[in-house]
């Protein structure tokens, strides 16, 4: 395997590509281009998690697919602590708000398609993943990647920057869908932070709210999506992943969704790989990376050929 940390910006050292490049092998693919997967941790815009970072790339590596992870614009710098959100000296900061990590996506494609004979990638077959506020990066990536707000990352936005698909993992879709209603004081002072970090405010207008509600932004460019969440998640509701559902269905859009019902907000692979402790894992909610695996072997399937060579055929035998 290749990796690599690279960076995207040379006058920001936060913003960083990492690849996860399966070595080429005339035993396997010989030349052939394989598929590939984009991960956005979540962190509420504020921090990146690394339990939905490495852990997920090496899981997508093993269906065949290099895998990369990007560390979008946040609030917190590589040299800082977690940001104390409650301290009366939190202000925002114009580095990491709308569209800024939606920019870095689009960087990142532009990357990909430049690198992609080297790394053998299949510039065609990119999918996106993402957790959380990663999820909600990704779904106003996907609903914005051909419109003008983008139009100046790529000599040739229309086709470099598309997606291919988009895996959304309890991701925040509407904006303007009341999440703070019911919660602890902890989580409503947390997604006051969050606001200001991503859109410099901590009660942003109607009208912003809007434009970065991806469910209410869905149109026929969106790509086939894949939807999981739990309904026990208390930080993002769980109709935020309906509300997306509701939008593919009305635009046509081809998509499958999942629903747990027990789970607590934030479980990546929900299996060992990805957790700290025990309650950030589920027997049943970790079965949703091979229901991914299966969804995108109907659109990433690797150019294998019908049949392999055998030991005799390889020597001439």
């Amino acid at each position: 395997m290749k990796t690599e940390i690279i960076q995207l910006y040379p006058q920001n050292e936060n913003v960083t590509l990492t690849s996860y490049i399966i070595n080429d092998s005339v035993e396997m693919l010989n030349g052939k281009k394989r598929p590939a997967i984009l991960i956005c941790p979540g962190g509420g815009y504020l921090d990146l998690s690394d339990r939905e970072a490495e852990p997920v790339a090496l899981k997508f590596n093993a269906m065949g697919y290099h895998a990369f992870v990007l560390r979008y614009s946040v609030y917190r710098q590589a040299d800082e602590d977690f940001p104390d959100i409650f301290s009366e000296t939190f202000e925002a900061r114009k580095n990491c708000q709308f569209p800024q990590a939606m920019l870095d996506i689009a960087e990142s494609m532009r990357i990909l398609n430049q690198n992609s004979n080297t790394w053998h990638l299949d510039t065609g077959r990119i999918g996106l993943c993402g957790f959380s506020a990663g999820a909600h990066n990704v779904a106003l990536y996907c609903t914005n990647w051909n419109k003008e707000i983008l139009a100046g990352q790529a000599p040739d936005h229309s086709t470099s920057l598309r997606p291919a698909a988009a895996i959304l993992c309890y991701g925040l879709s509407d904006y303007t869908l009341k999440i703070n209603e019911g919660n602890s004081e902890i989580i409503n002072q947390f997604f006051d932070a969050s606001n200001l970090a991503f859109l410099g405010a901590t009660h942003p207008s109607n009208d912003i709210l809007d434009k970065v509600s991806p469910a209410k932004q869905i149109d026929q460019y969106m790509p086939p999506t894949f939807l999981w969440a739990t309904a026990g998640d208390q930080m993002v509701p769980v109709e935020h992943t309906i509300r997306m559902a509701h939008g593919l269905s009305e635009n046509h859009i081809p998509f499958e969704m999942h629903i747990f019902e027990e789970g607590s907000h934030g479980l990546s692979l929900a299996s060992q790989a990805s957790a700290s402790g025990l309650t950030e894992t589920s027997a049943d909610v970790e079965k949703w990376i091979n229901l991914a695996e299966k969804w995108l072997l109907k659109r990433f399937a690797l150019p294998l050929p019908e049949k392999a060579i055998t030991f005799e055929e390889s020597f001439d035998i």
